[in-house]
């Protein structure tokens, strides 16, 4: 590709999940490197944390290859393979909930829902549940135990997770959202007290990463279906 763009083409046979570029502080140059070699190997790539300059360089050089996702700042290049089909063939359907505390959590949301759309898992998103009101949460509790597992976004003093991991019968990703007023320190709270929570079955994910969240999801179903 050049010398200082290496991509990993054989991550997902290795991992089961593939190279996503994290698009912040990368060039135009980089990035039109990476969807020019997408597009000549039939391939498709997912790109997070991509602004709207950015993209709009992609966007027109590469019109009917490339689609923006401005809300989530994600973008997918190339042809993808549309993994609904396959799963509805399969009997086996991949879904997961999305619990946000806040509706200012909307836009780690969306970059949740489209990395998951990415990696082929359907999911059912549910914002501003957070515990202030802690009635909408306990609404929703058996609509929730339907699925398997269970994403929360929450910044603030992040006390979704614990409240969460304690009445849903499955793992909950946490994901630390850096929403919150001073003392909330950028999502450091939020972090911390998902690691220090008393609730058992919750697994913690870097503040904001919603990428990282989606793919573990995906790793945490595979297990799930083939065991």
């Amino acid at each position: 590709m050049s010398d200082d763009v290496r991509f990993d083409w054989q991550r997902a046979e290795r991992t089961g999940v593939p190279e996503v570029v994290f698009a912040q502080n990368k060039n135009a140059t980089q990035l039109l490197t990476i969807v020019r070699e997408t597009i000549s190997r039939n391939s498709c790539v997912l790109m997070t944390r991509i602004g709207t300059d950015q993209a709009q360089v992609l966007v027109e050089q590469y019109p009917d290859d490339v689609r923006f996702h401005e809300e989530s700042g994600t973008l997918i290049a190339g042809s993808c393979q549309d993994s609904s089909d396959e799963q509805q063939s399969s009997g086996v359907v991949q879904r997961v909930a999305i619990v946000a505390a806040g509706t200012s959590d909307h836009a780690l949301v969306s970059e949740i829902e489209q990395c998951l759309g990415f990696l082929g898992v359907q999911s059912t998103s549910y914002v501003d549940v957070g515990v202030a009101g802690l009635w909408r949460l306990t609404e929703l509790t058996p609509q929730l135990n339907e699925y398997p597992l269970c994403i929360a976004v929450a910044g603030m003093e992040g006390a979704l997770f614990s409240v969460l991991a304690g009445l849903f019968h499955g793992p909950v990703i946490a994901v630390p959202s850096s929403v919150g007023y001073g003392v909330s320190q950028g999502g450091q709270v939020a972090l911390n007290c998902a690691l220090a929570s008393c609730a058992p079955g919750i697994a913690v994910v870097n503040i904001d990463n919603g990428f990282g969240a989606a793919a573990l999801a995906c790793k945490m179903l595979k297990i799930v279906v083939t065991s």
